[in-house]
């Protein structure tokens, strides 16, 4: 049988222009869900997904600007933000194939997708199960890329975090953590220069639902010991792949150095380190931001997928590996060790 690789034709998006650059916010029901997003603007699509915790309105201040070449697309991810929050799948899969629902409504064929902590993770997870609809990869401060991650975000995954959640919106309480943070902001430790970003996600669950979906939500990517799910086994896939990663060198949720190692794992990937940022670089230094992020679109070209290039890269098991790294090659080399000591 003939196998002739298969390459998109046409990758623009078809969304409706919204030509001021302000970001609306709509809905649409996908599998019975109420999904909220913003979008604005067109031309190429351009999906920015957002933290755990966390929303669209992360990305507010940025989508206008953004708009003026992009079809900016920013979905509140199921159990956050505006979008429904019912009892169920919150993995990092689920999440790539919810990404990919919304964006087929929509009338998207392909995108470049730009994913912060827990959305860099979904990014990349969508990269993997659905190359041929990404066209680039933007991941900053990404999760899934290392097993650190903050002590707190281990705490909280395990049993009795709800109640631990729902305590830090007691008075008394909150008092004592500001003043916590505080401290951690006078010492100049990474912590205290995350820690107004951090605290506005706590103010982001105001009730049990909204509590309840953060925990499944981190349960499915963070256990007592750290980071469970990991991309790093499969980054050699990004080969031929544009990919940019963006970090903060002070980042106290997931350290800069996973940003090292990932940019060591994906092939001719570029990395940019915002000096004294922290987990929110895109916050920090907004105007930097947008200049790489524009500059990374306008200058690389698409992604071109093809089966056939998809399937070599799967049996190297990596990029340029050579043959007697394959089960194939390890299988020979094993036979001639086995003749030349018999003789």
């Amino acid at each position: 049988m003939d196998e002739t690789p298969s390459r998109p034709v046409h990758r623009t998006a078809r969304l409706r222009p919204v030509d001021d650059g302000a970001p609306r916010v709509r809905h649409r029901v996908v599998h019975g869900y109420r999904r909220a997003y913003r979008t604005a603007g067109s031309g190429p699509a351009l999906v920015l997904i957002h933290g755990i915790g966390d929303s669209s309105a992360t990305w507010a201040g940025l989508i206008p600007e953004l708009a003026r070449r992009h079809t900016v697309i920013a979905p509140d991810l199921l159990g956050h933000g505006a979008s429904d929050k019912p009892r169920a799948d919150y993995s990092v899969a689920a999440y790539a194939n919810g990404v990919r629902d919304l964006l087929t409504t929509l009338g998207v064929e392909s995108a470049t997708l730009l994913g912060h902590s827990l959305g860099g993770g979904v990014a990349m997870q969508f990269a993997y199960q659905f190359p041929e609809r990404t066209e680039r990869l933007i991941l900053v401060s990404a999760g899934g890329v290392g097993g650190e991650v903050n002590p707190v975000l281990r705490a909280v995954s395990l049993p009795g975090a709800h109640l631990a959640l729902s305590s830090l919106r007691l008075p008394g309480m909150r008092l004592q953590v500001r003043l916590f943070l505080r401290l951690m902001r006078l010492l100049d430790t990474d912590l205290g220069l995350d820690a107004p970003e951090l605290l506005n996600l706590v103010d982001a669950l105001p009730d049990t639902t909204s509590r309840s979906a953060f925990v499944r939500t981190l349960r499915a990517v963070v256990d007592w010991r750290g980071q469970a799910v990991t991309m790093l086994d499969r980054c050699y896939l990004t080969e031929g792949m544009p990919t940019m990663l963006l970090w903060g060198d002070r980042d106290s949720v997931v350290p800069v150095r996973h940003a090292h190692g990932a940019h060591a794992a994906m092939p001719g990937s570029r990395l940019e380190i915002f000096e004294g940022a922290g987990h929110f670089p895109f916050h920090s230094d907004p105007a930097r931001f947008l200049a790489l992020v524009e500059e990374f679109t306008t200058t690389t070209r698409s992604a071109d997928w093809s089966r056939e290039h998809w399937r070599e890269l799967l049996r190297s098991g990596r990029p340029g590996t050579p043959a007697a790294d394959t089960e194939g090659g390890r299988a020979r080399d094993l036979r001639a060790a086995g003749e030349r000591s018999a003789t």
